[in-house]
């Protein structure tokens, strides 16, 4: 008998299966289950990029490109990222295309941490950070975050966390999952910390374009000194609905995009060339897409908000992304309790706040990137839960 343990990376056994994928797979086993677990667009991806998709696959246009992505690409995700948000990058050197945002979060982690070095987490955050920082021998640190504090970093925060091994932030504004979003007036105290104790931050922006109202996404890279010490990650799949296609860019220094190129050239080869040619269609042509999106998505926000208020779950008003996060504690059960209970007696599916991190502890996940018809369905079932554990409490 084999003792596989002992050809395991350790670093690998050690970290913990992700929080999420636990509801989905019950979720998977049942009938008649209504999930509002899944950060995945509803919508199809427009028309006029599956044909070009479509186009130049009938044309036979399927070999490798160059590693860093199509260059034609790499031009206009420049020009994307200076009319949007007036930074200028190199396509030939400061660009890399990558097979989604999270392989770009996991080339950029690799590239800058090393064994014993410390990297910052905001929490509530995307579960993959952590894992990858200690899968590359790092420790990550938690930077706690908070509904009174509108779930934003606040800077005595993130100065006391600092030591001498301190080497990066992952900075993910807006936010999964509580839809957090950080202003420009109060990047620029974070960033004026981040200059003066010689950090790096890698900004995960992949819901850049999903902000609600008059002021929209602020870049922290386009922050005075923040340029040349941030790597920038986003891509495809939330702003033009375009999860299965994989497709995400890193943008940053010339001296760290030319090593994770390198991580890159030999883990991946290059992203899928259909998608990327789709990817030049949508930035020059999508902008219109993406406002009829992000109008139906302000739509849904504010209606679940109100609903979840009238059942009597304190919601935090979002204002990014296409996630709530309703706390539970007054129910008296943990977030995984709730989750658990709630999909076995009502068939449905939330994701526990616990898994983005300790101070998610409370709380619960629900997207709104469903169709209003199933989000009222879901509440009315939550409704019930409720009214059922009062009850069963009282």
């Amino acid at each position: 008998m084999i003792d596989y343990s002992s050809f395991l990376n350790e670093n690998i056994v050690n970290v913990k299966p992700s929080g999420i994928r636990k509801f989905f797979s019950i979720a998977e086993e049942m009938e008649n289950v209504i999930s509002l677990g899944v950060g995945e667009p509803d919508f199809l991806t427009p028309w006029h990029i599956r044909r070009t998709a479509i186009d130049y696959l009938d044309s036979g246009t399927t070999r490798y490109t160059a590693n860093a992505g199509l260059l034609p690409l790499r031009e206009e995700i420049r020009n994307y990222y200076n009319r949007k948000y007036l930074i200028d990058y190199n396509p030939k050197s400061e660009i890399l295309v990558t097979v989604g945002g999270s392989e770009g979060i996991d080339m950029a982690i690799r590239t800058l941490i090393k064994n014993g070095d410390e990297a910052l987490v905001i929490e509530p955050s995307f579960v993959c950070y952590k894992p990858i920082i200690e899968t590359c021998g790092g420790y990550a640190v938690p930077l706690p975050t908070y509904a009174e504090n509108s779930f934003k970093l606040d800077c005595d925060v993130l100065e006391k966390a600092i030591t001498d091994k301190t080497k990066l932030l992952i900075f993910p504004y807006p936010n999964n999952p509580t839809g957090a979003v950080m202003r420009k007036s109060e990047l620029e105290k974070i960033a004026r910390v981040i200059i003066k104790h010689n950090l790096f931050v890698i900004s995960d922006e992949i819901y850049s374009e999903l902000t609600y109202g008059s002021e929209r996404h602020c870049s922290i890279a386009s922050i005075n000194g923040m340029k040349e010490r941030t790597i920038v990650i986003n891509g495809f799949s939330k702003s033009y609905s375009m999860t299965g296609w994989r497709l995400g860019y890193a943008l940053g220094p010339e001296a760290v995009i030319t090593q994770m190129t390198k991580l890159h050239q030999f883990a991946i080869m290059s992203a899928p060339t259909n998608s990327q040619y789709a990817a030049i269609e949508a930035l020059k042509h999508g902008d219109a897409d993406i406002e009829k999106m992000v109008q139906d998505y302000d739509m849904r926000r504010r209606f679940t908000v109100n609903a979840f208020r009238e059942i009597g779950l304190d919601c935090f008003e979002p204002e990014g992304a296409f996630y709530l996060f309703p706390c539970i504690k007054s129910t008296g059960l943990t977030s995984e309790e709730f989750c658990e209970r709630l999909i076995v007696s009502k068939h449905v599916a939330v994701i526990p706040g616990s898994a983005f991190g300790d101070s998610g502890e409370g709380y619960i996940r629900v997207s709104y990137c469903y169709s209003i018809s199933n989000i009222k369905s879901a509440i009315a079932r939550i409704a019930e839960f409720l009214d059922e554990l009062k009850e069963n409490k009282y």
